[in-house]
């Protein structure tokens, strides 16, 4: 950080020939240096306090998850998806300590993976302090929450707990520090030897978050296969809708409120003048720019997804218009800093017929996703890391990664060299988390530790897993049948549950 400074031997001979001069000299420069002191510590705390804001917007999207999860799957399971999202960030919280963020960051460090700060040892330091752990670890949750939802419904509760542990802790860390560590092999902040000439422009995470959890529930999701009842035995595709239109809508306004911490906060200080001081441009007006985009991206994917499903189906779904504009969100992540706001009306248009097209090919291939997480934040996130090799424009991209020559969108007159960097970003990042997260489901479903039983899956994992009920089920497509299908008593403190002639006891 720039600092100011004050020679007594610069300043004593315009003071005169006076006897005192030299102490005045030293009078002056010492409360100079007072001032100069105090705005720097000024603009620590400016920008360490922007970034921690940032940091509790982007963790108040675990409540968004929550919501959204819940009200997409059966009521008995509300209790189940719940509780993964609260063992996400609390796992998450312990395993990015240890291991991720030293992974990430701990520079200095090879192009892979970093070396230093395991447990936040010899923290804080000149270049981290404790705000932009804890806004990386928010990020590290916001990964492994997309995954659980992929997985809802069928998974066991053991399988949470090891697939979120080593996501947060292994997997996205590595993929973070490729393209957001200073050292990283396709990082845009390299000293030099950058890829193509550029490096990865995914600033907020299209790729690094979105891509990175998605990709890890397409894994999850096909190893495990659909869920009881999704598909009839002609393959035919049946609607398992979830139970509250009402907590979708919830959780989707707490993401979109949570986004503009995870979009604008990646800037990480505001504190930051492009050119000359006193001018009412600097990097607070890229933040809010920044803003704009997300929210143009999402407005445009939801009108879209409103009137493409309309065409489509005949219905207005609140449902699908929700999961349009988060993907407009996704889409928009990693190139929301440096294109115009224009732009961010095509990336939301696209995304939400991306969204359409892969939920179409889904169906196809008879894969089941409880809440589209695996198309929403997989194909559309992959879609925002072309969107931005093809429109960041030139003036933006130099303010936020300065360099001469530095390549920009394709189709604002900067080459391709920007589009290749990206289309190798795609690559890796699906080659990295196909190799690491579907070996791992496959050896979880080897060790039978990755499916629930029929009959559990039947009954609902509220039930079976975790000691009832989250409020009281009532299926309107099916009550007789549900009615005759299980029942709970209760004998001598010990909690029976009869389903289909087999029985259960919670204890």
């Amino acid at each position: 950080m720039a600092t100011f400074a004050c020679s007594v031997a610069d300043l004593r001979p315009l003071l005169g020939a006076a006897v005192n001069a030299t102490a005045a000299a030293e009078y002056i420069c010492s409360g100079f240096d007072a001032v100069s002191n105090k705005l720097v510590d000024a603009t620590y705390a400016i920008d360490n306090t922007y970034l921690l804001f940032s940091a509790y917007l982007v963790f108040s999207m675990q409540l968004g998850f929550a919501m959204l999860c819940a009200g997409s799957v059966r009521a008995k399971n509300t209790m189940n998806t719940m509780l993964t999202n609260v063992l996400d960030a609390a796992t998450g919280g312990l395993f990015y300590y240890l291991f991720g963020f030293a992974l990430a960051y701990g520079s200095p460090s090879n192009g892979f993976t970093g070396k230093h700060f395991f447990g936040l040892e010899r923290f804080p330091s000149l270049s981290f302090d404790y705000g932009f752990f804890l806004y990386q670890w928010a990020f590290a949750i916001a990964a492994a929450g997309i995954t659980s939802g992929s997985i809802a419904e069928r998974t066991q509760f053991v399988a949470y707990l090891i697939y979120s542990s080593f996501l947060t802790g292994l997997v996205y860390p590595i993929v973070s520090h490729w393209f957001w560590s200073a050292d990283g092999w396709a990082s845009p902040a390299r000293a030099d030897n950058l890829l193509f000439g550029s490096g990865v422009i995914d600033f907020a995470g299209s790729g690094v978050v979105h891509m990175v959890g998605g990709i890890a529930g397409l894994w999850g999701a096909m190893i495990e296969g659909p869920r009881i009842g999704r598909f009839d035995v002609n393959g035919k595709s049946e609607s398992l809708r979830g139970h509250s239109g009402t907590l979708v809508v919830l959780g989707t306004f707490l993401l979109w409120f949570g986004w503009y911490g995870f979009n604008p906060g990646s800037f990480l200080n505001i504190l930051k003048t492009y050119g000359e001081t006193g001018s009412y441009y600097g990097q607070w007006s890229a933040i809010g720019r920044t803003a704009v985009t997300t929210t143009l991206a999402g407005s445009s994917a939801a009108l879209t997804t409103l009137f493409g499903k309309r065409l489509l189906t005949g219905h207005w779904n609140v449902i699908d218009v929700c999961n349009g504009l988060l993907g407009g969100f996704a889409s928009i992540t990693g190139g929301c800093s440096v294109v115009d706001p224009w732009a961010a009306v095509i990336c939301g248009f696209v995304a939400a017929w991306v969204l359409i097209g892969c939920n179409k090919l889904a169906e196809k291939f008879k894969y089941d996703d409880p809440l589209e997480a695996a198309q929403l934040h997989g194909g559309c996130g992959a879609w925002g890391i072309i969107f931005t090799a093809l429109f960041a424009k030139k003036a933006y991209v130099n303010e936020i990664y300065p360099g001469q020559g530095r390549p920009y969108g394709l189709l604002m007159g900067g080459g391709g060299r920007l589009l290749a960097a990206h289309i190798v970003q795609i690559l890796v990042v699906a080659g990295w988390v196909s190799v690491t997260m579907g070996t791992l489901f496959w050896l979880l479903q080897k060790l039978r530790l990755l499916r629930i039983s029929s009959d559990e899956e039947m009954a609902g994992m509220d039930v079976t897993s975790h000691g009832g009920l989250a409020y009281v089920y009532h299926d309107e497509n099916n009550d007789q049948a549900l009615k005759n299908s299980f029942m709970m008593t209760k004998v001598d403190g010990t909690v029976f549950l009869f389903f289909l002639g087999r029985s259960f006891v919670l204890i």
